[in-house]
């Protein structure tokens, strides 16, 4: 049987770096030209797109790399004290423990990720850890994990808590969990439309479930027709679907 592939974002969706770096970011914004935010102002960009905050900073497109790579290294100097998400921790351990591949694809850098994985002892459970620079390519660099591991995109699924998490897999054409405890809140990610939308770690393993159990095509239109094994064909999005057949556990 072959392995199902779990790819997971990393800020935000597992380790908890949101308070980091939106100060981080608020203080690098006289060097780089761009008005810090108070707290109401971060509350109100969380139901903005990636897009839209890039847009609405004013910050000139080229001084983007150079932005991401002083916010990562000065992250670093902080990752070593940060936590992962409350929950999540457990639902990894209990996704390996069923058999699934776990993989990290990121904007952040992979010294950042090994730092804090070993210090939240959960280096074993990732088989692969690729990083990308680019805020807006990250499907690139998924597109080269599955080319490099030779996997099948139907063993693919993403998980992410952004709407260019959603892009970039879309443009992967693998299906895609949306987390709402990261950058970006609930409403805006539902917008954008992920196969799936969970609110808590532990619901997760419910999606992943419901995907495992679904044989999927998506058209090139992004229509997405899944064939639920001995029920038929549903013309709905997995989404939905998680709502309606399946029951998971919600623990604190």
């Amino acid at each position: 049987m072959t392995a199902k592939v779990i790819l997971f974002d990393f800020d935000g969706t597992i380790a908890d770096t949101y308070q980091a770096v939106t100060s981080i970011t608020n203080q690098l914004s006289t060097e780089f030209g761009y008005k810090a935010l108070n707290q109401e102002e971060l509350l109100l960009i969380k139901n903005l797109s990636s897009r839209e905050i890039v847009k609405l900073s004013e910050i000139p497109v080229f001084k983007l790399p150079f932005l991401i790579r002083r916010v990562r290294s000065e992250l670093s100097k902080e990752i070593a004290e940060l936590d992962s998400i409350k929950g999540i921790d457990q639902v990894l351990w209990e996704l390996k423990r069923r058999g699934y591949v776990l993989g990290i694809v990121t904007s952040n850098n992979q010294e950042n990720v090994d730092i804090f994985l070993a210090k939240n002892q959960l280096t074993d459970l990732f088989d692969y850890i690729y990083s990308g620079t680019a805020i807006f390519g990250k499907h690139r660099v998924i597109n080269q994990v599955i080319r490099e591991h030779q996997l099948d995109k139907t063993n693919v699924i993403y998980v992410g808590d952004e709407t260019r998490d959603i892009r970039s897999a879309r443009k992967s054409r693998i299906p895609m969990v949306a987390v709402t405890w990261g950058f970006n809140a609930a409403e805006i990610l539902s917008e954008h439309n992920p196969d799936y939308l969970v609110d808590h770690p532990s619901e997760l393993l419910g999606a992943i479930s419901s995907w495992q159990s679904y044989q999927t095509t998506v058209s090139p239109s992004g229509v997405t027709s899944t064939v639920l094994h001995g029920q038929g064909i549903k013309q709905q999005s997995r989404k939905a679907a998680l709502k309606s057949t399946v029951n998971y556990d919600h623990k604190e």
